[in-house]
């Protein structure tokens, strides 16, 4: 789906699709990765009977967004990496003006794909998707997280604040993948909330498996610097309390996911292995 969406083809009131910026923004989303968040999205929606290429988009849109953000945090005004999953960073394979610019179009196309009718003949469901998502991947979900990150390099370490950055910068766009295939699925309200405190804890777990591998990983297993952390001085859980902490930490949040999808049976296999894949997972 990304790689049919990505392409030069002019939808109604686009006037150009320059070549190299297409070229950039494909660099960005075609590069593999574990596509945790739309996985995510597809197998909640999946949950309760839902399969259909509206998913896929809405799973393409917010994979442009989470890809985004990596191009962004990739700059030199931000983390500084060259390396993204086993390949140059997109301001390395192109330069940085042109990676601003593939950001931008990423996160302002993820938006024309839940816009679009395409994705779900319901205006109202379609609404609360963009809703959604703007609210975990803005100011006060994702983007404000990166700041918080920024600003933390070298202040307090309160377990709180970093309870907080991590489930805005990391947790959001995992929360809301959860969230919106329980919509798309038609889950009542309590099945949505039920899946977004299931995205929850998915997105602590990811952060936390993430700091660990940042810790213990190998940088060729992980596909990016290792040890960047501590060398930078940011606070993570990890840090605060220790890698045996963390470890039990991340087998007691598999527990609670699983209690969560109890009342599927075993209609939820795939999200509760994805639950124990996140918490295990070596790169």
């Amino acid at each position: 789906m990304l790689d049919t969406l990505l392409n030069e083809d002019l939808l109604p009131g686009e006037a150009a699709r320059p070549v190299r910026l297409i070229a950039a923004m494909r660099h960005a989303v075609l590069a593999g990765g574990k596509r945790l968040r739309p996985f995510l999205l597809i197998e909640t929606a999946r949950l309760f009977g839902r399969e259909d290429d509206g998913v896929l988009r809405a799973a393409a849109a917010l994979e442009c967004v989470h890809c985004y953000s990596l191009v962004h945090d990739d700059l030199p005004a931000m983390d500084d990496d060259d390396i993204r999953r086993g390949q140059p960073t997109v301001h390395r394979a192109f330069d940085e003006a042109t990676a601003i610019l593939a950001g931008d179009a990423l996160l302002t196309f993820a938006f024309d794909l839940l816009a679009d009718p395409e994705t779900d003949e319901d205006p109202e469901l379609r609404s609360a998707l963009v809703l959604d998502l703007a609210r975990a991947s803005g100011l006060g979900g994702m983007a404000g997280g990166q700041m918080l990150d920024l600003l933390g390099v070298a202040v307090s370490k309160a377990e709180d604040q970093i309870r907080r950055l991590q489930s805005m910068k990391t947790g959001a766009l995992i929360r809301f993948a959860t969230r919106a295939g329980a919509r798309m699925g038609g889950g009542s309200a309590e099945d949505v909330a039920r899946l977004t405190r299931f995205g929850e804890i998915a997105g602590l777990a990811f952060q936390l498996a993430d700091d660990l591998l940042d810790v213990t990983g190998d940088a060729d297993a992980v596909g990016k610097a290792t040890g960047k952390d501590a060398d930078l001085g940011k606070a993570t859980l990890v840090g605060l309390h220790g890698v045996e902490w963390t470890r039990k930490t991340l087998a007691d949040l598999v527990m609670e996911a699983d209690g969560l999808l109890e009342p599927y049976g075993e209609r939820a296999d795939m999200l509760r292995q994805t639950a124990r894949f996140i918490a295990d997972r070596d790169s």
